[in-house]
């Protein structure tokens, strides 16, 4: 799974971007300072940069940088305009492009990208901020049982189940408050199952990580919160299901375009053996409770070495 370029961390400066300003800057402060243990641990040279502040952006007009190590999670770092301006500055950075980063946290636009690889995902629609809709339609649409979500954040935030219009309703109003676009998704029951992915050109599918929240769904407390979920490696699904799921999580790796590591979410049905990719995230977290971490070291690679092989992918796109 490691990358052709290899690296010595010693001769590696490395700029660790986390912060922010979007509604997961906690998340990516946290995230921030689990890479930076293990960077440090690795033996690179890091300095963390808060985007944030235009006095530390202005660090990396300033200083020789080899490469940036992204932990930005949500508006403004995950959307590929961070990327941009990194490859507008000739910085190499970790994780996937701006039009891919752009393309994943749009969860409508991916589930066209989706259709065409040939990734089952389920039926959803996408509504905006102000447009008037007919919700009675909507429900015959995706079914009486649907998710109602942010089309353009991530972590979890601002997820509804609903089962009735006036539900539906209630859930868009909700979500318009930090989206202007919801999705309402056909709701699956199943074993939610997350995969990572890693490399450039052929990349490859880590352990699967069952997820079993302590709550309804896995929402925002489940995934941050000590205990909102459990974490279950390798998957308690059969070999043929294994296979099946790690295939689609590569799949969408490349329907989106990404690179260096990605991480998808499934809904496996096993009644109808039917796996669905819900999302695809292209910077997944690195804290203490994170899945990418979890996965690699169910893969043997231990949190540094995770690290280290994400700059060596940077380095070689």
């Amino acid at each position: 799974m490691k990358g052709e370029t290899v690296i010595n961390p010693a001769d590696c400066k490395v700029a660790l971007l986390c912060g922010g300003n979007s509604n997961e800057r906690e998340i990516s402060l946290a995230s921030g300072a689990g890479a930076l243990q293990a960077l440090e641990e690795a033996g690179f040279k890091v300095m963390r940069i808060d985007p944030s502040e235009k006095s530390e952006l202005k660090i990396l007009l300033e200083e020789p940088f080899d490469v940036a190590f992204l932990c930005m999670h949500g508006k403004g770092g995950e959307d590929g305009t961070l990327q941009g301006m990194l490859e507008i500055l000739g910085i190499p950075y970790t994780c996937s492009h701006s039009l891919a980063s752009g393309i994943a946290m749009d969860k409508g636009l991916s589930k066209m990208f989706y259709h065409k690889a040939g990734v089952p995902t389920p039926c959803s629609v996408t509504v905006n901020k102000g447009e008037d809709v007919n919700v009675e339609q909507l429900v015959k649409e995706v079914g009486p049982r649907s998710v109602v979500k942010p089309a353009t954040e991530g972590s979890a935030l601002g997820i509804y189940m609903t089962d009735t219009p006036e539900s539906v309703q209630e859930a868009l109003a909700k979500v318009h408050e930090i989206d202007d676009q919801a999705l309402v998704e056909t709701f699956i029951e199943g074993t939610e199952l997350t995969v990572a992915v890693v490399g450039n050109e052929n990349p490859q599918a880590l352990p699967i990580i069952e997820i079993v929240p302590r709550g309804e769904f896995y929402d925002f407390d489940s995934k941050y919160a000590p205990g909102g979920s459990q974490h279950i490696i390798p998957a308690r699904i059969s070999d043929d299901y294994t296979a099946l799921v790690q295939d689609l999580a590569v799949k969408a790796h490349k329907a989106l375009g990404c690179s260096g590591v990605s991480r998808t979410d499934v809904i496996l049905d096993t009644v109808n053996g039917q796996a669905w990719v819900l999302e695809t995230n292209t910077i997944p977290g690195m804290t203490a409770t994170s899945l990418l971490p979890d996965a690699a070291r169910a893969a043997g690679i231990s949190f540094p070495e995770l690290c280290t092989q994400l700059i060596e992918y940077a380095l070689e796109a």
